[in-house]
């Protein structure tokens, strides 16, 4: 793991990896937090969201990417939309699936591809950028914008513990863990 100011640079060995670090950021976000997620296709991306949502208590296998359908809404500890531009070739398209409604209020929003329109996306958000390193492991640069996405790395890297060049995130503080 490495932090440069207001980043996190860490490599992901596996999806299951990469999903534990979604569950890190989903146990970790408060609520209104806007997660742009940007790479290639088969770089992890919907994994990342799984986690999330898992962290969030909502079952992951009910996780699916979002391409066709544009959106996913998932209920848990907070509301989740789950979006993707791929598809879509026009900003006014992205309007058109309600984007700027979903970036606003309690709800989490976590878009693939937020690359494609970054103008449509608010100055306070946490850019995940995931990349190819093997056909195995992943790079991923998380890099806060704003205030409350500063506030979400910083907890992020509290709450981080590499374990033999995997991570486990902490029990949260009160949580009563058992032994294994």
């Amino acid at each position: 793991m490495a932090t440069r100011g207001c980043s996190l640079h860490l490599v992901l060995s596996s999806c299951r990896e990469t999903e534990a670090f979604g569950s890190l950021i989903g146990q970790s976000l408060k609520g209104g937090e806007v997660l742009a997620l940007i790479g290639d296709l088969g770089v992890g991306k919907t994994a990342l969201v799984r986690g999330i949502v898992a962290g969030l208590g909502i079952p992951a296998a009910s996780v699916t990417s979002p391409t066709f359908l544009l959106a996913h809404e998932y209920h848990g500890r907070l509301p989740v939309v789950h979006l993707d531009l791929y598809r879509l070739q026009k900003p006014e398209e992205a309007e058109l699936i309600g984007l700027s409604d979903y970036l606003t209020g309690n709800v989490i929003a976590a878009i693939e591809w937020a690359d494609r329109f970054p103008q449509l996306l608010p100055e306070d958000r946490l850019d995940v950028r995931l990349s190819h390193r093997t056909r195995t492991t992943r790079k991923a640069v998380v890099e806060a914008r704003g205030s409350q996405a500063r506030t979400l790395l910083t907890r992020l890297k509290k709450a981080w513990h590499p374990i033999s060049r995997s991570f486990t995130p902490r029990p949260r503080a009160g949580r009563k863990t058992s032994p294994r």
